[in-house]
């Protein structure tokens, strides 16, 4: 390739980075959500976490900063969750909007793909810097489309154990089986993604220089 090659950052740059940002767009709304929920009720914490994350992506548009993939992610799943909970208010409809918010979200990385915008890339933009020339590599296009399908995949595999598990066993075995499964699929799921991120690097660093390397957006 005619660029200089990129070193895969260390994992305690990419915490330093990533940690923040999973804690506005993904802890705090949840935070919210259950602080709401103890003080005014199940219909004023879905208007508290709905107003929490629509109010930082608002924020970051009047002062023209990026909105992070992971806040529009928690946008679309806080969306359909207050959604199905100002319909309907039974403790299994309760836990049951995480998952269907899930379900979205899969859904969309399916989307992406196709509308060949796979959403993994916007997401890995989000913590990681790469350079132009590398995203506009082909090799690099397939491995976030491909990997985008994983995810989408991953996160149905999630949704239609949980969904099973709270339709079929008690509240307490619920909670306890889902948080096992869903940290062995996704850790899984981790651990591929940055292997095959690994590989794909050590590949385009191999490739030979030259216009035919890369193929334009």
């Amino acid at each position: 390739m005619d660029h200089p090659p990129f070193t895969f950052p260390r994992i305690t740059a990419l915490l330093r980075q990533a940690v923040p940002r999973l804690l506005e767009g993904v802890v705090a709304p949840l935070a919210v959500f259950y602080a709401a929920l103890a003080l005014l009720g199940l219909d004023g914490a879905l208007i508290a976490a709905v107003a929490w994350v629509y109010a930082g992506v608002l924020w970051r548009l009047v002062l023209r900063r990026p909105v992070p993939g992971t806040m529009i992610l928690a946008a679309i799943a806080i969306t359909a969750r207050a959604a199905l909970g100002w319909w309907t208010g039974s403790a299994v409809v309760y836990f049951l909007q995480p998952e269907l918010g899930t379900i979205c979200i899969s859904v969309a990385f399916l989307a992406s793909v196709r509308l060949n915008r796979p959403l993994v890339q916007r997401l890995t933009l989000d913590y990681i810097h790469l350079p132009a020339a590398v995203l506009r590599h082909e090799r690099v296009r397939r491995f976030f489309a491909r990997i985008t399908l994983l995810w989408a995949f991953v996160l149905l595999a999630n949704s239609t154990v949980s969904i099973w598990l709270l339709l079929h066993q008690s509240i307490s075995t619920y909670l306890l089986v889902r948080t096992s499964v869903v940290a062995a699929i996704s850790g899984a799921a981790i651990a591929v993604s940055i292997y095959a991120f690994r590989r794909m690097l050590r590949r385009l660093h191999a490739d030979p220089p030259g216009p035919a390397a890369i193929t334009a957006a």
